[in-house]
């Protein structure tokens, strides 16, 4: 048992070449064919969005530092101020008759201050520090702000920014006896800035040539990965109507390599289908030069017979009509794989039998029998399957004498429907078996041009509607014994359920022997 299930080809007689023209290569145009490629665009927001990552984080980093840094500043001169505050509080309990300037002044040198912190006190408007830490400039000389410092009334803490950075201070009253002075403790936080910024200067650096290294190696990770895409332009570049052999390397299993892959199996169908319409050119010309030859020879040499006028007219209107035949063959097979081609409803498969089995009856005088009728709804295009079963009718009648037997037949089986021909006629070789659905097929011992043989489309037909079904053609054939032609459709879960044949007057399943219809192929058992 051999099955053929095919797809048929589309005929299209455009040729589709692949092969463009070179350009020449030029520098400028290698620019910019790299600077308009997928690989350079993706590396190129890569690098654009590592590089505005890395800027706002730095930003980002230097604010919460500068935030940071100033709140431990303000905490730590508080601190600072309460201390000396207490400080002068225990100096002038100690020595109640002492001024409140001579207190600061014996406080100042006994306090200690951290790195680039200061402590000083305004008395009556006259400063008061230690001089061995002498204030910096910035704020010595700034008499603005010390005017401001006079008159604090309460604990008050700002800062002053200067070119290089800022100075934090925290000022507070003190008062001794009905005198007032002001405790100011201050920081010069400009080192720190500066060595901030000095660090994220250097951070910078780094990220850049860090940067720089990375779109180096992804540069060249990127080529590997892209790779098969480039294969594809350059394969498709090489692939002409006389070489289509050229395929892509695939390795790995990600996106690309499935790309490449499906360009491969795409590269195998257009092959095919060039081959077959390559094919088809030459056996669709062969076909039909025959007839033109034919009839142009008879035309030539009707003025010299004109006696032959009649039949001359009958040749040609007889093979003008068998290319007419062939051409809406070759149409039909053409359209086989349109969306439109078929035209499905529902229709109970007995009574389709019956219909196929009353008009093959009319074709010719054979033993024509009706062996069973499948009990289940189908949907077909009853037009379609018609002519297809009509075709292996038509088939059956040529290869079988006046006395042999034609059966046709059709059951429902594990949701399939089958509708087979089976005549008793001279068979099939094996060697034909696996060409006989090909287009202008017809078996060895043929005639290739003889009328009554056909044009070779009639099982390529049938072929393309059971495919269009969704379905096959199954063959079993000896040579001496016979054929038999199945077609075999799917029947959907909805309509597989069988209604009540008693409603229809049709004979159930039951009534066929069992083994009828439960072998691996249905017509094993009747061979």
């Amino acid at each position: 048992m051999k099955r053929f299930s095919k797809n048929n080809l589309r005929f299209k007689f455009n040729i589709f070449p692949f092969q463009q023209k070179q350009e020449p290569n030029t520098s400028k145009s290698n620019r910019r064919q790299i600077f308009s490629s997928v690989r350079f665009r993706i590396l190129a927001w890569y690098f654009l969005l590592t590089t505005c990552t890395v800027l706002v984080s730095v930003v980002v980093t230097r604010q919460i530092f500068c935030g940071v840094l100033k709140s431990l500043t303000q905490e730590a001169l508080v601190a600072e101020v309460n201390k000396f505050d207490r400080l002068v509080e225990q100096q002038a309990a100690n020595d109640e008759s002492a001024q409140l300037q001579d207190i600061v002044r014996e406080v100042l040198p006994l306090h200690v201050t951290a790195r680039n912190e200061y402590i000083f006190a305004l008395v009556a408007g006259q400063m008061i520090n230690n001089h061995s830490l002498p204030l910096p400039e910035a704020v010595a000389q700034n008499y603005t702000l010390l005017a401001e410092w006079n008159r604090v009334s309460s604990l008050t803490n700002g800062e002053l920014i200067a070119n290089d950075g800022p100075i934090y201070y925290v000022a507070t009253p003190i008062e001794k006896d009905g005198t007032e002075a002001i405790a100011i403790a201050l920081r010069d936080a400009r080192a720190d800035y500066q060595t901030g910024t000095r660090t994220i200067i250097l951070v910078i650096k780094v990220a850049t040539v860090v940067s720089i290294i990375f779109f180096a190696i992804a540069w060249s990770t990127a080529g590997r990965v892209l790779l098969p895409l480039r294969q594809v332009t350059q394969t498709a570049r090489r692939i002409g109507q006389t070489d289509m052999s050229q395929r892509i390397t695939v390795t790995g299993k990600d996106e690309i390599a499935q790309l490449s892959a499906t360009f491969n199996a795409m590269l195998d169908r257009l092959q095919s289908a060039f081959e077959s319409q390559q094919e088809f050119l030459k056996d669709a010309g062969h076909e039909l030069r025959t007839p033109i030859t034919v009839i142009q020879g008879h035309l030539e040499i009707l003025k010299y017979r004109p006696e032959k006028q009649e039949k001359t007219i009958a040749l040609v209107t007889d093979e003008l009509s068998r290319m007419s035949r062939l051409v809406n063959d070759l149409l039909l097979i053409a359209k086989a794989e349109q969306p439109h081609f078929l035209r499905i409803k529902s229709e109970e498969l007995d009574w389709f039998t019956e219909e196929l089995y009353f008009k093959a009856r009319a074709i010719a005088k054979r033993d024509w029998r009706l062996e069973s009728k499948g009990l289940s709804p189908v949907a077909i295009d009853k037009g379609r399957l018609t002519q297809a079963v009509m075709n292996l009718v038509q088939n059956a009648v040529r290869h079988t004498q006046e006395n042999d037997t034609i059966t046709l037949g059709s059951t429902v089986r594990d949701e399939y429907a089958y509708l087979w021909v089976r005549d008793t006629g001279e068979g099939i070789a094996p060697e034909d078996q696996e060409r006989i659905f090909d287009r202008f097929a017809r078996a060895s011992e043929g005639d290739r041009y003889s009328p009554a043989e056909g044009a070779g489309l009639g099982l390529s037909i049938v072929e393309a509607v059971a495919t269009a079904h969704n379905g096959w053609v199954e063959l079993d054939s000896e040579l001496g014994s016979g054929s038999t032609f199945t077609i075999v459709l799917p029947i959907s879960q909805e309509t597989f359920n069988e209604p009540n044949s008693d409603c229809r007057r049709q004979p159930p399943h039951h009534r066929i022997h069992r083994s009828r219809i439960t072998g691996t192929r249905i017509h094993d058992s009747y061979r």
